[in-house]
């Protein structure tokens, strides 16, 4: 396939491909690649692949937002959800060392390489590491190629593991080494690296020393501070099937929030986000656990609580849930690992803490002291205004000067 020549300005074309519709942009993985979307369609022409599970709405957002000049859609097979297919399908990866997300993108090379037949691109973007093998389908057509890579997959469910017990400990083990092993094998064949922060730039380096890697942070559209009327409540928000989301939540009923209950007879633990039915059983029985499900305005509603609490023992890349808090100018609690990656100082725009009594102290001294709730939100949103607002992680892009990189 021909590569395309020079071009410049509104003549340079970029392809994006994406595992999932970036449109609505809620939730960390679509506010990033939105972000990205953004960035590019004002710098190129932008033609966009996106992924669908057979259950979710046509991603057709882009194009009425006016950001795509084409935008094409590959049907993911359909997946049973109940438990023995889950189980089944999971068996089948674990016998053949195929990481989950990594298996179930697999298999559309032919299908992209229809797609893609006739185009030429100056540009190029794969969303997340589960695309990484599209490189040589995306890479016949583009000058250079770019991969986003919202996490580290292999320190995500290896760290994921540290949080089960056998036997699901052992299955995630093999799944963090198989993904070690596909890290290998495909970032050291991608020109550019996007990664969340230095943490992860500097594992990106020691897999890819020769690629061009630059720390594009997880970043907000800006908007102002909401108003609320301020509730006595604490608040924890994300994708409540998520692994590391849940391992948390249920780390904290079980840990902090009994002493907190106790203390504050009339607080409040909202949990708040999608897929809530992963957190039904641990809300069950207690009126003062509110398990709100999905909202439209996760900045407004993180805004009505008293504080925010992160207490992740697993994951990788960037919190999101903690941008929105500051956001919210809303003080936060987290775990060391759950502020991974942020440029913060802890007791200037956060808390940390990682012992069950530690994160009890911390928000039990900030319930006390609404000064002290103040001064540290109001710090956290003058960090928010300064370093992850979507301009501003735009001008970490400008800096790095995605230039063409021919792919070899």
């Amino acid at each position: 396939m021909r590569k395309p020549s020079d071009a410049s300005g509104a003549d340079r074309s970029a392809l994006i491909l994406a595992p999932e519709a970036p449109y609505p942009a809620v939730g960390g993985g679509p506010l990033r690649t939105a972000s990205l979307v953004e960035y590019l369609a004002r710098r190129f022409t932008v033609d966009i692949i996106v992924f669908r599970e057979p259950s979710a709405p046509l991603p057709l957002a882009a194009f009425t937002a006016g950001l795509a000049r084409r935008q094409d859609v590959l049907q993911l097979p359909y997946h049973a959800r109940h438990w023995p297919a889950r189980a089944g399908r999971n068996l089948s990866r674990l016998l053949r060392g195929a990481p989950p997300l990594n298996d179930r993108f697999a298999g559309f090379g032919d299908a992209l390489s229809r797609l893609l037949e006739g185009r030429a691109y100056d540009f190029a973007l794969v969303e997340h590491f589960w695309c990484a093998p599209y490189l040589e389908q995306v890479g016949a057509v583009s000058r250079s190629v770019a991969l986003d890579l919202h996490n580290l997959e292999s320190v995500l469910l290896a760290r994921t593991a540290d949080t089960e017990t056998a036997p699901a400990r052992l299955m995630l083990r093999r799944f963090a080494a198989a993904s070690a092993a596909l890290e290998r094998q495909w970032l050291p064949r991608f020109p550019w690296l996007l990664v969340t922060s230095r943490q992860d730039a500097a594992r990106a380096r020691e897999i890819a020393p020769r690629a061009q890697i630059r720390v594009y942070p997880n970043a907000l559209p800006w908007r102002g501070v909401p108003a609320a009327e301020k509730q006595e409540a604490i608040v924890f928000s994300g994708n409540l099937e998520y692994h590391p989301n849940r391992a948390a939540a249920e780390f904290f009923a079980r840990t902090v929030w009994p002493g907190l209950r106790a203390r504050w007879p009339d607080l409040r633990w909202r949990i708040v986000g999608k897929n809530p039915h992963a957190l039904r059983a641990l809300a069950a029985g207690d009126p003062r656990i509110e398990l709100s499900g999905p909202v439209e305005d996760a900045i407004a509603e993180l805004a009505r609580a008293s504080v925010a609490v992160a207490p992740m023992l697993s994951g990788s890349g960037t919190r999101v849930k903690i941008l929105e808090a500051w956001a919210a100018a809303l003080p936060v609690v987290s775990t060391t690992l759950g502020a991974e990656g942020l440029e913060a100082r802890d007791g200037e725009h956060l808390l940390l803490a990682d012992s069950a009594e530690g994160l009890r102290r911390a928000i039990d001294g900030l319930l006390v002291s609404p000064a002290r709730r103040a001064s540290l939100g109001a710090a956290a949103r003058r960090l928010y205004e300064r370093n992850y607002t979507w301009e501003a992680a735009w001008r970490s892009l400008d800096e790095a000067g995605l230039e063409p990189v021919v792919v070899k």
